[in-house]
């Protein structure tokens, strides 16, 4: 479709995603009424620049404020038949719901994904993403839909999902970039070759950064040898909601499900395309609870050109984030997560700071924390409960380092509490 097409056709969507919005969901009317905004009266794509934003905040306080799902639900709960689940800054899982209509437009978006990377039905594919609560487990039905035969393998022991891809032979499997490095490496250490004994010739990968970087990309191919491909998405929205083609020249999004905004996030004016800025996404079709310009917080470029592979949505690379936030084998981790168990722990100061490295191309991070001078507890014993209690919350366990009380230095102003050793971590 040309971009003159595509663009009228998202104009129709956005004038009813809007309406919609307006219409069925209480936070949106009154939040709409609030910006002086009418949906009835857009005339055109930029009107959407009037609308206010969301972003993760706001859905998550909306849903602490109207539980469980939050006044920004535009459904009946009884229209709802599936919700995910992602950990917030308040250790607060924010859910997000879809009905039936969105489970199975967001599937087809799925196997368009597949489609796009060269999947076909005569292809064996494991799925070797977590199904607990996260958005990424029902994108396996979208290979489903390509007509490959799919293994839900999920999230289980290295040795176990290596026994599956020598003993089934899946010919692509989708992980985190810093999971498909340790689970090769892995395969080495027991004997097997994963460019020989295995029949894997794709890898799909998302959840972190790696697969747009060209280091991490070709060190992953070499041990495999296997192709590589990137997608994109997030809990608020999707499943992954943009991936790479076979030309892997940036990963298309699904502009007939999404509208992009690329904003300068100072002023929050657009910047001109192929300069870089907050990539803000507005849901087109979705009626369980419809996105309007949700910040991502991701730093991006966009591309609109045609793409080599004959496709015309749009192009996205992803540069970093704005905001805090880091991404740790796919677990998205904040310093108030981390926050939150150290400032609960009474044999602790509550000082604490984060270091993040890498480590043989996975991201690692270490917490140190500071014990009171009165608390009579061996370190090796604290190291484990402050280790448990993070992994309890974000399901991720770093390494602990006990220092001495005023040993960190102390902020008279905002505290700098993640030192990043990491180089390259996202796409240049």
């Amino acid at each position: 479709m040309s971009r003159e097409k595509l663009e009228q056709f998202q104009f129709e969507l956005l004038k009813e995603e809007l309406l919609f919005s307006y219409e069925n969901s209480p936070y949106y009317r009154t939040a709409f009424d609030e910006a002086g905004v009418d949906p009835r009266k857009v005339r055109g794509l930029e009107d959407i620049m009037n609308f206010p934003f969301t972003n993760k905040k706001v859905e998550r306080d909306r849903q602490l404020a109207v539980p469980d799902l939050g006044d920004m639900v535009a459904v009946p709960e009884d229209e709802i038949v599936f919700v995910s689940a992602s950990s917030g800054s308040t250790g607060t899982p924010t859910l997000s719901p879809f009905t039936r209509q969105d489970f199975e437009e967001w599937q087809d978006a799925e196997a368009r994904l597949f489609w796009s990377v060269g999947m076909r039905p005569g292809d064996r594919y494991c799925h070797a993403l977590n199904f607990t609560l996260f958005v990424g487990g029902p994108d396996v039905i979208g290979a489903q839909k390509v007509g490959a035969l799919c293994i839900w393998a999920g999230t289980i022991p290295s040795e176990r999902l290596l026994f599956i891809l020598k003993e089934f032979k899946p010919t692509i499997t989708w992980t985190t970039p810093s999971y498909a490095w340790y689970l090769g490496e892995t395969a080495i250490k027991e004997g097997i070759d994963p460019a020989k004994d295995l029949a894997i010739n794709k890898i799909i990968v998302a959840g972190e950064p790696g697969g747009s970087i060209k280091s991490t990309r070709d060190a992953i191919e070499n041990l495999w040898d296997a192709k590589l491909y990137d997608f994109y998405g997030l809990s608020d929205i999707f499943g992954a909601n943009a991936g790479m083609c076979t030309e892997r020249d940036g990963l298309h999004l699904t502009e007939d499900h999404h509208l992009i905004e690329v904003l300068d996030p100072d002023t929050l004016e657009p910047v001109a395309e192929g300069e870089r800025g907050e990539m803000v996404l507005t849901t087109l079709k979705k009626r369980a609870r419809p996105m309007i310009r949700f910040r991502t917080s991701d730093i991006v470029t966009v591309n609109k050109e045609k793409c080599s592979c004959g496709r015309t949505h749009a192009r996205i690379n992803i540069h970093g984030r704005i905001d805090d936030m880091l991404i740790i084998t796919g677990v998205n981790v904040f310093p108030s997560d981390i926050e939150k168990v150290v400032r609960d722990m009474p044999e602790l100061t509550g000082e604490y700071q984060i270091v993040v490295y890498r480590e043989k191309h996975l991201d690692r991070f270490n917490v140190e924390v500071e014990k009171k001078e009165s608390i009579d507890l061996k370190d090796e014993d604290l190291v484990e409960t402050v280790r448990t209690k993070i992994k309890s919350l974000l399901g991720v366990s770093p390494r602990i380092k006990i220092l001495k009380e005023n040993t960190l230095e102390r902020a008279t102003h905002k505290a700098k509490r993640v030192i990043d050793k990491r180089e390259k971590v996202w796409s240049e």
